[in-house]
């Protein structure tokens, strides 16, 4: 199991540093276009170096999702979610060591929100539905590609490339969270109303994932 927390707990750092921090440090160059990429490429790459090791959940709401599709026990889940979260804070530090060393840098460190003065100034009714839907979307997809009958050594790419779809939909929306972890690291640094809002990114994508899970375990979304 340590093996697996540490794995866990190093795909978060990349999945934060690299998607986080191509918002925070070359967004302005590479639009939404390019920080979508960066988090997809930043999940494929911690699939594919690190899932052998512990699946490369890299997020709680997929760990629970598992929980809730019957692969994975509650105590594991909340292992990994431990693991997952400080991935995401030590992501977030380092992100915030190289950013303020900026004399251009405004504070910002890609922390999730929505609502007057968040990029599309969305309500919180649009948010929780986003992260919900897309969380839900998200975890059918990593079970399917992971469960029987799917293709063999394509898992990774196909959970990117569902990561960057739904960046490139809803960043404007919130930032895109579907991924408590993701969220939690740099709130913490940012305070204010990313903290007061965090709610909102653990509750839907823990719901959307359990929901996920279920009906995954349903049969409704299982090939077999």
């Amino acid at each position: 199991m340590s093996k697996k927390l540490i794995a866990e707990a190093l795909g978060t750092f990349i999945l934060v540093l690299f998607g986080c921090g191509a918002a925070v440090i070359g967004g302005n160059a590479i639009g939404f276009t390019g920080i979508s990429l960066a988090f997809g490429l930043a999940i494929v790459a911690a699939a594919y170096g690190l899932g052998a090791m512990s699946g490369a959940h890299l997020n709680p709401a997929v760990s629970f999702g598992m929980v809730a599709a019957g692969r994975m026990s509650v105590g594991d889940a909340v292992q990994y979610s431990g693991a997952q979260i400080l991935g995401a804070i030590l992501g977030a530090a380092v992100l915030y060591l190289i950013a303020s060393g900026s004399a251009g840098w405004t504070g910002g460190l890609g922390a999730n929100g929505y609502g007057p003065g968040y990029l599309g100034e969305y309500s919180l009714t649009a948010a929780l539905v986003f992260e919900f839907v897309m969380t839900f979307v998200f975890v059918t997809v990593i079970l399917g590609a992971t469960g029987t009958g799917a293709a063999a050594g394509f898992a990774g790419l196909a959970i990117g490339l569902t990561l960057a779809a739904i960046h490139l939909v809803g960043i404007n929306v919130t930032g895109v969270s579907v991924n408590p972890a993701r969220s939690i690291g740099p709130a913490l640094f940012s305070g204010g109303a990313s903290l007061a809002q965090l709610w909102v990114f653990i509750l839907a994508p823990l719901a959307g994932g359990l929901v996920a899970g279920a009906v995954y375990k349903a049969g409704v979304t299982r090939a077999e």
